[in-house]
């Protein structure tokens, strides 16, 4: 199911009942009101008055649920939109079961459903963690490190990441990690971005000789290098397909009860 639509038919909905209600409904119940004053030549009780002028139940709840709906729609389209993560591609940074707010300003506005971009803002950088629209499947959702940008070369070998020619440093931190056994913990930096992969010393992975980014295009890659469906085995994803940038981890819920300790930015 497509949230937004949901989401921009129900406030249409609400909305065209609340203005034929101010353009024609509310007008017809006055009036109402005033041939039953009339028609008894005074004034009527209270209780009939009330339920003359009573605003019928869709009215109701359009006037009701349609400024909520519409703060929802504004907020979630053009500000910040909740995620949860499915899937342990992205550990360690982030966690299967991590509820996380995505930033839809920093790359740019775009209207909901058409995904139309309607005012340039700013565009992802290396290292970014970014949401975006499966390639294969726009109905899906991806989240995945920002490796490649427009015009950028990437080459994968022996568990090494190069960028336009040069190794991305990485320093080994744990080895067998107690997290993920049989994982070493590295240390890596893209960008301006410090954070954290696993490598699986005993798994020999894809090896990617050097391939240019088109244009309009971005390479992302999992931070669980060997065991993350990315740029690696399917492609580039265009820039249309970008929802926004991981900002932050606000809850982790896998069973039991919600944890809130676990509130963090994302590097």
């Amino acid at each position: 199911m497509d949230f937004s639509l949901v989401l921009v038919i129900a406030v249409a909905v609400a909305g065209v009942v609340w203005l034929i209600d101010l353009v024609a409904l509310r007008s017809a119940r006055k009036a109402r009101v005033a041939k039953a004053e009339a028609s008894v030549e005074g004034e009527l009780d209270a209780g009939t008055r009330e339920k003359l002028a009573r605003d019928p139940w869709p009215v109701d709840y359009a006037k009701s649920f349609f400024p909520v709906l519409l703060l929802v729609l504004v907020v979630r389209s053009f500000a910040f939109e909740p995620f949860q993560i499915p899937s342990g591609s992205m550990l360690p940074t982030l966690k299967i079961g991590d509820f996380i707010l995505v930033n839809k300003y920093d790359y740019g506005l775009r209207l909901p459903v058409v995904d139309t971009k309607v005012l340039e803002v700013g565009e992802p950088e290396r290292g970014d963690v970014m949401v975006f629209r499966f390639p294969e499947d726009p109905s899906t959702n991806f989240i995945k490190r920002v490796v490649g940008l427009p015009g950028d070369t990437i080459r994968y070998e022996g568990k090494q990441l190069y960028v336009n020619g040069e190794a991305i440093d990485k320093t080994l931190n744990a080895r067998n990690s107690s997290e993920q056994s049989g994982e070493d913990l590295l240390d890596e930096t893209l960008g301006k971005h410090a954070h954290q992969i696993y490598n699986n010393p005993q798994d020999p992975g894809p090896q990617m000789r050097e391939i240019r980014v088109p244009e309009g295009m971005y390479f992302v890659m999992g931070d669980n290098r060997d065991h993350s469906n990315d740029s690696r085995y399917w492609g580039f994803v265009p820039e249309e397909n970008i929802v926004g940038k991981a900002v932050a981890v606000w809850m982790h819920w896998k069973e039991g009860f919600p944890v809130f300790s676990s509130v963090r930015l994302i590097h």
